[in-house]
């Protein structure tokens, strides 16, 4: 039996637009900022272990991410930070928050051309207001039919939100640079998937490929996504 794809859904950060870049480079930052206390890899790895503690309390975004510097900071300083490093942890958080948008190559050109032949859905998770704003200053706003920002990306989570706003997984493509949030729930919840890596990725969101799933593709480029999706039979 043939399968009519109704439905795209695409990841927003890393996907659309650059994102983990400005991520490492705020991380290089922090580890600069408390070089007298402990060594690079300590730093990265004391915050790492802290943002992946506090997911479940703040979320994913950049305020939980100052949030989790700070915290950081106070552990590595034995409860001691110095105001004027604090100071310096919540303005690198305010200019990442004001950091441009920048959309990724082929990005615009693709979701133009997608958008005449499916319903665009943009699935992502992280802060509602900075995403939105993400959104709007990407201009490509107008070209999703809904925008959904969950707390998290799992198999119920694909479901719930391809049947709202699609015909359901079956019949839905979701396409991101994630393998753990994008890529295997999707699967998982019976649409096909579609991931386009970038240079960077996370460790949170680091997975393997799923391994002889014919509803699943690696792409070297989103410009190469309406040419797999058309072929879906």
């Amino acid at each position: 039996m043939s399968t009519t794809i109704t439905t795209v859904g695409l990841d927003a950060d890393d996907t659309l637009w650059h994102n983990e870049t400005l991520f490492r480079l705020t991380h290089d930052r922090f580890s600069a900022l408390l070089a007298g206390r402990a060594d690079p890899e300590v730093i990265e790895q004391r915050l790492a272990e802290v943002e992946k503690r506090n997911l479940r309390l703040y979320g994913y975004g950049v305020k939980g991410f100052t949030l989790s510097m700070i915290e950081t900071a106070m552990e590595l300083c034995d409860g001691e930070a110095p105001s004027s490093v604090i100071r310096e942890i919540l303005a690198a958080g305010r200019e990442m928050l004001n950091e441009p948008v920048e959309p990724l190559p082929g990005v615009e050109r693709c979701l133009a051309e997608l958008s005449e032949r499916y319903r665009l859905v943009l699935i992502t998770k992280g802060d509602l207001l900075h995403q939105e704003q993400k959104l709007a200053a990407s201009g490509m706003g107008d070209l999703f039919a809904a925008v959904e920002i969950v707390s998290e990306k799992d198999a119920g989570t694909y479901a719930r939100v391809f049947a709202r706003h699609g015909t359901g997984a079956a019949q839905a493509v979701m396409c991101g640079n994630s393998m753990r949030s994008d890529i295997l729930p999707a699967l998982e919840a019976g649409a096909y998937a579609a991931h386009v890596p970038y240079p960077l990725t996370w460790a949170h969101e680091l997975a393997d490929a799923p391994s002889g799933e014919d509803r699943f593709i690696e792409l070297a480029s989103i410009e190469d996504l309406p040419a797999w999706i058309s072929k879906i039979v």
